[in-house]
């Protein structure tokens, strides 16, 4: 497999708009079971000019995995640390497309300073994301009517601590002024 994950230009938001369309209708029939109120709102806003929009602002970073010349995912993080877009054609589930995507969001949101990343999974994704390090927080309402899974997992791992985690000296909680 010959994979690479780039930055998401202007020029791939048709092919990233094609990801995100196929995605949501082949992949996550569990999460909308083909009812066409609930997929015309979560498909709505997966146009051309509205995928462009999201890559161009600034406060987004946005990248592709293309494999053989083909865009077959698509990423997309918030400055304020969510991951608002992790799809993948069908056809390139289950071989590393999506961990790799989501390693380097993991990477941009440690360069950017955030401590905690979070996103809104569909039950299609939830034993990926899981799968991933990624803590379940709780279900949440979707705009377009689906169910999502809040998902969190702490970046800011501490050096030489073997699970990433900070040691606790004592269980007070200090009110001191």
């Amino acid at each position: 497999m010959s994979l690479e994950i780039r930055i998401a230009a202007a020029t791939d938001a048709s092919a990233a708009c094609n990801v995100l369309r196929r995605s949501i209708e082949e992949c996550c029939v569990s999460d909308h079971r083909n009812d066409p109120a609930i997929l015309g709102a979560w498909l709505g806003n997966k146009n051309p000019a509205t995928v462009a929009s999201w890559f161009a602002s600034p406060t987004n970073f946005s990248l592709v995995a293309v494999e053989r010349g083909e865009v077959v995912g698509v990423a997309l993080l918030t400055g304020a640390g969510k991951l608002a877009l992790c799809y993948l054609l069908p056809e390139a589930l289950r071989h590393g497309v999506g961990k790799a995507l989501l390693q380097r969001m993991e990477q941009q949101a440690c360069s950017w300073g955030v401590k905690a990343l979070q996103l809104h999974s569909t039950a299609s994704g939830e034993a990926f994301f899981a799968s991933q390090g990624y803590v379940q927080a709780g279900k949440v309402r979707s705009p377009y009517g689906v169910e999502t899974i809040f998902f969190w997992k702490q970046l800011d791992a501490v050096a030489g601590e073997p699970d990433g985690k900070r040691k606790r000296f004592c269980n007070c909680n200090s009110n001191s002024a």
